[in-house]
């Protein structure tokens, strides 16, 4: 946030604002017309192959101040796969949108070899297009813009998030780092141990998929 919105030290109110953004790009299908639209419905139905697989990257552009909206080229989609594969991906645009620019912008991705989808998804694009424009907070962080993308994503590289998370797990619990305070209240050292199961399992999960 301090490179794209020049806020050295965000604060709760500067992220709600950024993350309100994607929650009205999410619901603009309840409050106005499109075309293609996509119902709240749908998102759910379209990201999440399997229950367990649920959590959704999320990626908002543009996210620019007031100074840069009027000299900023809009290039909105952008995507870094990382290590991973993507199982379906969710492009809401909003405001001032071409479907045949969405339609290129598209193929052209589905032509770079960075983009992988896992191969029993191979073309896993949703798209809804909202022609009402994001609004902004006057005096607010973002620029004001005529269109905007929201992109939801279920990648299998998230699985290295919960990697990172099991590390830093071991490490506390290895050292029963704060664990007193929960026996304290009666709960046994076993849910520790299925909490971390579950999160292995998780992670095996994901690694399934991609293959």
């Amino acid at each position: 946030m301090n490179n794209n919105l020049e806020v050295e030290r965000p604060t709760y109110t500067n992220l709600n604002r950024l993350q309100s953004q994607v929650v009205s790009a999410a619901t603009a299908s309840l409050r106005f017309e499109g075309s293609p639209n996509v119902r709240l419905d749908e998102l759910q139905t379209n990201l999440v192959p399997y229950p367990r697989i649920h959590f959704p990257l999320i990626t908002y552009s543009p996210i620019i101040t007031a100074r840069q909206a009027s000299n900023v080229d809009m290039n909105l989609v952008k995507c870094d796969p990382r290590d991973g594969a993507y199982m379906s991906c969710c492009l809401l645009y909003r405001g001032n949108i071409n479907p045949n620019d969405v339609n290129q912008s598209i193929k052209l991705l589905k032509e770079k070899k960075d983009v992988r989808f896992v191969n029993w998804s191979p073309t896993g694009f949703k798209v809804g297009i909202n022609y009402q424009p994001p609004t902004t907070v006057p005096g607010g962080d973002l620029g004001k813009t005529d269109r905007s993308l929201a992109m939801l994503c279920n990648n299998t590289s998230i699985r290295h998030a919960w990697l990172r998370l099991a590390r830093k797990y071991d490490l506390m619990f290895k050292k029963r780092a704060f664990v007193h305070h929960f026996m304290d209240e009666g709960l046994d050292e076993s849910v520790f141990v299925e909490a971390r199961d579950n999160i292995a399992a998780l992670i095996d999960d994901y690694k399934d998929v991609e293959k």
